[in-house]
């Protein structure tokens, strides 16, 4: 895991995962925390054709909201889901719950969404999360499959990919840990 990386979406090529593999990353990436057992997140496959309707439909919707979107830009959105294999939606499911707040629900996602990347990376797979301006738009989320309640976690590109991934700078530890000191005080 300290070599985990973030795989660029434009080298992650085919083969995508065997439905087998897809299957144990799916079976991985519900193996997390999840209070009351809600199960407040579901996944959606995207791959095929699909990608491509996606994009086709994702480019219209760019175009309602900048009418003068450049081409190059409209061509962007037409490939936003097809430039890897397989992308697989991560997407929070809010349950009615009197004591499990909704931002639990989501965290739960993300950590399904970290799970699902960690179990492809450990097949060999590279991935990526990404989110972008339809993830905030209610009718990019039901071009993509969400009910008007749900939310996107992210949506994490799979593939093949050749070569070293770049690292990039992480944190230091003496940065981001402390000890606890009693209350916060201003």
């Amino acid at each position: 895991m300290l070599v985990r990386r973030s795989t660029p979406v434009k080298d992650l090529a085919e083969p995508a995962p065997s439905d087998k593999e897809i299957e144990t990353i799916l079976k991985v990436a519900s193996r997390v925390p999840d209070h009351g057992r809600l199960t407040p997140w579901r996944f959606i496959l995207y791959r095929g054709d699909v990608r491509n309707q996606v994009g086709e439909a994702l480019a219209a919707r760019a175009m309602e909201r900048e009418p003068d979107l450049p081409e190059a830009r409209i061509e962007q959105e037409r490939t936003r889901f097809s430039r890897a294999p397989l992308v697989i939606g991560v997407v929070c499911v809010p349950k009615d719950s009197p004591t499990i707040p909704e931002w639990e629900m989501f965290l739960s996602g993300g950590m399904a969404a970290m799970n699902l990347m960690i179990a492809a990376n450990a097949l060999g797979y590279g991935t990526n999360l990404i989110t972008n301006w339809y993830s905030d738009d209610a009718e990019g989320r039901r071009i993509l499959g969400l009910a008007p309640q749900e939310r996107v976690v992210g949506f994490v590109h799979i593939g093949s990919y050749e070569g070293e991934l770049q690292e990039r700078p992480r944190p230091d530890l003496v940065d981001i840990v402390s000890e606890y000191t009693g209350p916060w005080e201003a």
